[in-house]
């Protein structure tokens, strides 16, 4: 399965920061060692349903850390038997398109 999510602390911080929380959550995702990719609203990993869910819930652990309230939202793409999705995805539309994927 492919998760795509955000997760952010629900904060009254004058500057509307939460990079640092954000970036605790960004770093469980990676610290798994599961496929992942992080952009500007959304961060996505790759794996079996268990591993993902349990990688989802300590980010949001990580977060509630630094903050009482969190947000979390969560698209994911359930599809058994498909591996390299995280990549394979945006290739099949670059070929579409004609480019090559770098």
């Amino acid at each position: 399965m492919l998760a795509a999510f955000s997760i952010a602390p629900l904060t009254s911080d004058p500057t509307g920061s939460v990079t640092d929380a954000v970036a605790r959550a960004v770093k469980v995702v990676r610290d798994s060692g599961l496929p992942n990719e992080t952009t500007a609203m959304f961060t996505t990993v790759e794996g079996e349903w268990d591993e993902v869910m349990a990688v989802v819930k300590d980010a949001v652990d990580a977060v509630a850390q630094v903050s009482p309230r969190v947000s979390l939202v969560l698209k994911a793409d359930i599809r058994p038997g498909h591996t390299g999705q995280l990549t394979a995805k945006v290739q099949r539309i670059d070929e579409a398109l004609g480019e090559v994927s770098p």
